[in-house]
């Protein structure tokens, strides 16, 4: 384990936008050691148009004013892929309160027709939309661009791993990266109750950003630490699959949102790779004393924690109507929870 850290550093990545130019090469290993020490990260010097973001933000405050009536008219439960609206106490992290947050959850937006959908893939197709001018097209502008901006995360996190630039590229054809609209209501005389539990992010990778602080991570002696809300930058984070395929060297930091002392809105990308993908640890990071952990299918690592945090997707389960996969892992196997002392 690492030294427990007590900050989550600000890296400028202007440099990580032009491969082999100058200050590339000091921007990767940046990323890298923020990876293998801290898991968390505050990105700077990305270059995503601001007027995107505020597009965005536009169109998310329009949608949840919506009457819940019209909402619930795209619930996430009347999709077979989990896209859609999430109700305030439809999220629960491993058996803890309902977190204080409603949300809407997309992805790659897949024709009606796509076979992958058809045959029942519970990642993969279309997504709903609301009937609301002009709001897919802002949500759809910042997806691509985030998107964008995470291809170039991602090779920049090979070459941090010893690899090749395009070492991933080959597993990210139509991957299931979704991106969560997340309003936290204020509510001063509310339940204290965090925004959203503790957990880690099950993906590759998460790019995020907030509108107000309340994010907290834990280092490795369990402490909670908050992170400060920074003007224009994205919030990094490792998740579970690129902690599997570094072997524990990247870590997949827990973290939580704590009950919010101002109106919030959130917007995380969680940036993965393509369903099918076998994840296992990388060579390089097997050694003696470094026993390989237990590989993953990226799609149904991420299909099996949803399916195990949602209540309408237990629901399922516990009718019957869906199944795990088989070697599903239990919520909390990553992060600095699971490696706490019993």
């Amino acid at each position: 384990m690492p030294e427990a850290f007590t900050e989550v550093p600000v890296l400028d990545i202007a440099a990580l936008r032009h491969e082999g130019g100058p200050g590339y090469a000091d921007a990767v290993r940046e990323l890298g050691d923020a990876a293998r020490s801290v898991g968390f990260a505050q990105l700077v010097g990305h270059g995503i148009d601001p007027s995107l973001f505020d597009g965005l933000l536009d169109a998310t405050e329009r949608f949840f004013a919506l009457p819940l009536e019209e909402k619930m008219r795209v619930h996430i439960a009347r999709s077979t892929n989990h896209r859609g609206y999430v109700p305030i106490g439809e999220e629960v992290f491993a058996g803890a309160t309902p977190d204080l947050k409603e949300a809407f959850d997309l992805s790659i937006d897949l024709p009606a027709d796509d076979p992958r959908y058809l045959a029942g893939n519970p990642l993969l197709g279309p997504n709903q939309w609301p009937d609301l001018p002009g709001f897919r097209e802002a949500v759809t502008a910042w997806y691509d661009a985030v998107f964008g901006l995470s291809r170039t995360v991602l090779r920049a996190f090979a070459v941090a791993l010893g690899e090749a630039p395009d070492r991933f590229d080959r597993h990210v054809t139509t991957p299931p990266s979704q991106l969560r609209l997340i309003h936290y209501p204020y509510d001063a005389s509310a339940a204290d109750r965090p925004g959203i539990g503790a957990h880690t992010d099950y993906e590759c990778f998460t790019l995020l950003r907030p509108t107000a602080p309340g994010l907290q991570v834990m280092n490795s002696s369990g402490t909670w630490l908050d992170v400060p809300l920074v003007e224009d930058a994205f919030v990094l984070n490792t998740g579970d699959l690129l902690e599997a395929w570094t072997n524990g060297v990247f870590v997949a930091t827990t973290h939580r949102v704590r009950k919010v002392s101002e109106e919030r809105w959130s917007f995380p990308l969680f940036f993965t790779v393509d369903y099918d993908t076998p994840v296992a640890p990388l060579d390089g990071f097997v050694r003696e004393g470094r026993p390989p952990m237990e590989p993953l299918v990226a799609g149904e690592h991420v299909f099996a924690q949803t399916a195990q945090s949602f209540r309408y997707l237990r629901e399922r389960l516990a009718a019957g109507a869906i199944s795990l996969p088989e070697g599903a892992r239990p919520l909390s196997s990553f992060g600095q929870e699971a490696r706490q002392p019993v």
